[in-house]
């Protein structure tokens, strides 16, 4: 079964629009929501939560709508938001009673086992928690309660390296289950490289691509080349450019590539930079 199912998703604000976008997440994978600021990442997760009303298209969590899945579904569903938000004079320990109260399945082992590995003190304010340590504790409480599914958005921002590579761990650690599934939205490309299954590029609230990440790197390449060359490569099958007096950087699909032309391996972000520069 699908942990999330997105038909025709679709959200109007003014001049932006959102959508509409199809995308699905099998379970026991990893997608990674990639876009710049104001591409639609965070309306999009928020309209998985049903924080905000979708103006068309489908949510589907395990096979249910998602305005069936809250409040009674949130037991599956472990949540990380971009600002976290719990109460300053609370510490930890007493943000674990709350949630306890809140959740049916909240394990109070795990969550000091969390705390313990990602080196929080029970007793300090979350007021005086660092950028870090607020970001630790929220995915220690979304760990807690044996959900199914994680929606994240930008977990790992205000994490030093040490602290995010832990992190990417934890995630995969997750996912070993294969009735687990997550979806990650994050500016920092480069773990979501070593992480996903899945990648989604978000462009002005369109969706560029979804591609499992192996096969991104199987069907897109990039060629490098002189600014004269690029009159060998036919207009059409460039998918986005970099140029500079010194040299020219071409997006191309693989089998587009003309015979002779020498093709390197594209990593995640080149491949996203250059679609979003072809889409302008």
């Amino acid at each position: 079964m699908n942990a999330l199912e997105w038909k025709g998703l679709e959200k109007h604000y003014g001049d932006f629009t959102l959508g509409p976008l199809n995308l699905t997440l099998p379970s026991g994978t990893i997608l990674g929501l990639i876009g710049e600021n104001g591409a639609g990442k965070t309306t999009t997760i928020r309209l998985i939560l049903d924080m905000i009303a979708r103006d068309g298209g489908t949510v589907t969590i395990y096979g249910k709508d998602n305005r069936e899945s809250f409040p009674s579904g949130r037991d599956d569903i472990g949540v990380v938001l971009d600002e976290v938000g719990f109460s300053a004079c609370l510490n930890a320990k007493e943000i674990g009673k709350i949630l306890r109260g809140m959740y049916r399945n909240w394990d109070q082992a795990v969550y000091e086992g969390y705390l313990a590995r990602f080196n929080l003190p029970m007793d300090k304010k979350f007021k005086d928690y660092s950028l870090g340590m607020k970001k630790r504790l929220a995915i220690a409480t979304a760990l807690s309660h044996h959900a199914k599914l994680l929606v994240l958005d930008e977990p790992t921002s205000g994490l030093d390296p040490v602290a995010r590579d832990e992190m990417v761990s934890v995630f995969s650690e997750f996912t070993r289950d294969e009735g687990h599934a997550v979806l990650i939205s994050s500016h920092i490309v480069s773990d979501l490289e070593k992480l996903c299954d899945y990648i989604a590029f978000l462009h002005k609230g369109q969706l560029l691509l979804y591609e499992e990440k192996d096969r991104m790197y199987e069907d897109y390449a990039l060629v490098r080349c002189a600014p004269e060359e690029l009159t060998a490569i036919a207009p059409a099958a460039i998918l986005g450019k970099r140029e500079t007096p010194y040299g020219a950087e071409v997006l191309l699909r693989r089998a587009d590539v003309p015979a002779g032309v020498e093709a390197g391996r594209v990593d995640v972000e080149e491949l996203f930079v250059l679609m979003a520069k072809g889409a302008k």
